[in-house]
């Protein structure tokens, strides 16, 4: 059976930017994971930011989307108060919106691996001081 992963924004970028350094580690790992990989609004927004000027980058971010590739499995609204709690928590690294919900994700879908290129995944922890299952390049 293959891995549940939740996706950060590095490894979304890297996937369609085949110039970028995590481009064949993303590309690998991608084809070792079940489909769809999860996300969150905050992480779209990075990453559409980050592909905004990269040729095909908005248009291929959309297509995972519109095939169901790639989706939204968290609402910021209903886990606010846990997302600042985390926020606050981790402010001397510091943590941003689009980290505090992929790691309240993480604690919620207890079966999904953290993809990212992102150190600071390392760091942080679950509720009850548990490291976060990552899926990191060596």
């Amino acid at each position: 059976m293959r891995r549940r992963a939740i996706i950060d924004t590095g490894p979304i970028v890297s996937a369609l930017d085949g110039n970028d350094a995590y481009h064949e580690w993303t590309v690998q790992r991608l084809a070792e994971l079940a489909s769809p990989l999860l996300t969150c609004e905050a992480v779209l927004t990075e990453a559409f930011f980050l592909l905004r000027n990269h040729p095909q980058g908005p248009s291929k971010l959309r297509k995972l989307l519109q095939t169901g590739a790639l989706r939204t499995g968290f609402s910021l609204s209903d886990e606010m108060e846990p997302v600042l709690r985390l926020m606050a928590k981790y402010s001397d690294l510091p943590m941003s919106l689009a980290d505090g919900c992929l790691v309240r994700m993480s604690e919620l879908l207890l079966d999904h691996a953290v993809l990212t290129v992102d150190s600071h995944f390392l760091l942080y922890r679950k509720a009850r001081n548990v490291p976060i299952s990552t899926i990191f390049p060596e």
